[in-house]
């Protein structure tokens, strides 16, 4: 027999190998939860480039499809409706089954809803606009009686792909159905298994990260709206237009299609996450039946697969009962929902406001606010989540925070009344024929100078004279003759310009808008100013009044409290703020353009003072004030009640740190070793409270 010492020593060390093997089995579970934030990251990052290069290439849809501004924000709201229509039940089914597969189903449906976006473009056809310019290179210099070819043609094909647009529709919508698990599943896995003090600054990474994808995703819509629509299969010299014309479409098609493939590489880690892990900085207190990195389940998990959905459905009526009770959580809805419409029509229509405000192009539109709003945004969001972390504020300080920096965003947005540019002048729509400001457009482009030319009023083929006054076609400039060929074609003899004190000798015009003035460029430049410094200030308080909502309701709702605050967003935010915000638009409409066979296109011209669009947005915001003023009120009551107004935290949380007396015996303690024995269970009691 062996040394019963040596035999204690040698299990000793079997005890510490064994061990450190579990420890070492163990660690993967904290960099699971890593691993997840990082492929959610990715996911978010994708899901946001896809969303706004839609928003982005709303401009190139409307043209492409000859659609208003009403109907192509009713295309843009599809995607809350699918997302309405299943976000509510995931919400509260995804949480009790495998939040990272279901994640990993939704990426794979936004990257089939972006596909199938993009896909109507092969088969509507090459694009074509109207226009009297030649576009052949035969002939260097030709005369070409304008006046008299303008005749209206009376051979109408009715275009096969006018409908085409449902498609875009259905694909948008079925990307909506795709977003639906992502974010209430991602943010409560990340809630449920990190620290409390590490989940805001999670959260906030998160964010942080997901705001590439905006900026992605404006950028490759810059790029697209640059790339004419039918790049590849025409010769681009033969394209008269330039970007900045109102007829002009982008590759729109294109951004869908790689947004598709990204998405879908987005959703493959998940497949091979676990359904839950241990608690972060809980792993040395779970049981032997903890599950590994293989991804068996623990009892806790074990026992929610055996759940039925039937036993699930029942707890849903009154878990929503509860969370709609909660007088601060409903109020701090009732404000979000007012700014989330605000934001969504300004995000929606934002390029537009600058192409028809300030004479951009949509591409230049596109690049700027993903080069100078969306990273300010960023880092806004970044240093919003390390002020939580850092002062470890609570539920009433992250309300007051978020308060404050959005209301002085607000008041930097009213400055933006200021920045404006005035009209192009547009004879017959602005201006008349002789250069006097003040017209109303009542459909009459005629005038003594153009009475003798057969012109089509439908036509939009601007022109520029050295006078700065722009003519909607060149038969209504009254011009007789054109050299050159393309882009380079000069019309001659118009009538028009002579009588409208152009300088001596000169009666010719050139193909498309003239240019803003410089005071308008300064304005551009404020503009910018006052926009990029309002995003930073405003972000700040995004991770503090996320952190809120979540924080104000109890553990158990917060999967549901997520998916119903997006529910409400999308139903009464996401849905009609694009429609009411686009016939808001439509109504400064100066110039409809006309389809093939009749009826009203796309707009070619919008009356530059778009006082009416600003002026919804800061309603909407100044409203949502009241609502949060109330939250914060309710909150510092709330919680002053409860004893604790400085951290905004219960104070008989289940953070608390809890210290037990010894236990009383029945039996005194007679020997030195007993009571020694008893204080070393105590402190070791103690000691794992605390910890």
């Amino acid at each position: 027999m062996g040394d019963p010492a040596e035999d204690r020593g040698k299990l000793t060390s079997q005890q510490e190998l064994c061990v450190s093997d579990k420890q070492a089995t163990k660690r993967p579970c904290c960099s699971t939860l890593k691993l997840f934030i990082v492929a959610l990251s990715f996911a978010y990052f994708s899901k946001a480039l896809s969303g706004t290069y839609m928003k982005s290439a709303i401009t190139q849809i409307e043209r492409r499809f000859d659609l208003s501004s009403s109907l192509i924000g009713l295309i843009d709201g599809s995607f809350e409706m699918g997302n309405l229509l299943f976000l509510a039940v995931v919400s509260h089914f995804g949480a009790k089954l495998h939040r990272p597969k279901l994640i990993a189903v939704g990426c794979f449906l936004m990257a089939v809803g972006s596909f199938l976006t993009g896909l109507p473009h092969f088969f509507m056809g090459r694009y074509t606009f109207d226009t009297v310019i030649q576009g052949s290179m035969n002939d260097s210099v030709y005369c070409v009686p304008v006046c008299l070819c303008m005749i209206p043609s009376v051979d109408c094909v009715r275009d096969s792909s006018s409908h085409m647009w449902i498609y875009v529709f259905l694909g948008n919508a079925v990307r909506g159905i795709g977003e639906t698990p992502v974010t209430p599943l991602g943010i409560s896995y990340i809630d449920d298994f990190a620290k409390a003090e590490n989940s805001a600054f999670y959260i906030a990474c998160l964010q942080t990260i997901t705001l590439l994808g905006p900026m992605f995703g404006f950028l490759l819509g810059s790029l697209c709206a640059s790339l004419y629509v039918d790049i590849g299969y025409v010769d681009l010299e033969t394209v008269t237009i330039t970007p900045k014309d109102a007829r002009w479409v982008g590759a729109w098609w294109l951004g869908f299609l790689v947004s598709s493939v990204i998405m879908l590489l987005s959703g493959i880690p998940f497949w091979f996450l676990p359904r839950s892990l241990p608690k972060q900085g809980e792993e040395s207190k779970l049981p032997p039946s903890t599950p590994t990195q293989d991804g068996t389940e623990n009892s806790d998990a074990t026992s929610h697969q055996a759940m039925t959905l039937a036993e699930i459905a029942k707890g849903f009526i009154p878990s929503l009962k509860k969370l709609l009770s909660t007088p601060a959580y409903f109020l701090l809805l009732c404000g979000s929902l007012l700014k989330f419409n605000s934001f969504i029509g300004l995000l929606t229509f934002k390029a537009k406001y600058m192409e028809q405000q300030f004479g951009q192009s949509a591409a230049r539109a596109n690049f700027l606010i993903g080069v100078l709003n969306l990273p300010v945004v960023a880092v806004g969001i970044f240093l919003g989540g390390l002020l939580m972390k850092r002062y470890k504020l609570g539920v009433v300080s992250g309300a007051q925070l978020s308060f404050v920096t959005s209301f002085m965003a607000y008041l930097l947005l009213l400055l933006q009344f200021g920045t404006k540019c005035d009209n192009v002048q547009v004879a017959g729509l602005t201006v008349s024929y002789n250069g006097t400001p003040g017209v109303v457009y009542n459909g009459n482009l005629w005038s003594e100078c153009n009475r003798d030319c057969s012109c089509l009023a439908g036509e939009w083929d601007p022109v520029c004279s050295d006078n700065g006054i722009t003519y909607t076609s060149p038969c209504l400039a009254g011009c007789s003759s054109s050299t050159g060929y393309g882009k380079n074609t000069v019309f001659h003899n118009c009538s028009c310009v002579l009588s409208s004190s152009a300088p001596e000798g000169s009666m010719s015009v050139i193909l498309g808008q003239c240019p803003r003035s410089r005071e308008c460029s300064r304005s551009f430049t404020s503009y910018m100013a006052v926009s990029v410094l309002s995003s930073f200030i405003n972000s700040l308080g995004t991770t503090p009044g996320y952190m809120v909502i979540i924080r104000c309701i109890k553990p158990e709702l917060k999967s549901l409290a997520l998916g119903i605050q997006t529910l409400v967003m999308r139903t009464l935010g996401g849905i009609p703020a694009p429609v009411y915000f686009g016939a808001l638009i439509d109504s400064t409409c100066l110039r409809w353009g006309i389809k093939k066979c009749g009826g009203r296109g796309a707009c070619r011209m919008y009356d530059s003072d778009m006082v009416i669009f600003l002026g919804l947005i800061t309603c909407l915001s100044g409203s949502s004030y009241f609502f949060i003023i109330a939250v914060i009120v309710l909150l510092r009551i709330q919680f002053r009640r409860e004893g604790d107004t400085t951290t905004g935290q219960p104070p008989h949380s289940s953070l608390e740190i809890e210290l037990q007396t010894p236990p009383k015996t029945t039996e005194p303690l007679n020997t030195p070793k007993e009571i020694e024995h008893t204080a070393h269970q105590s402190l070791q009691k103690n000691k794992i409270i605390i910890k």
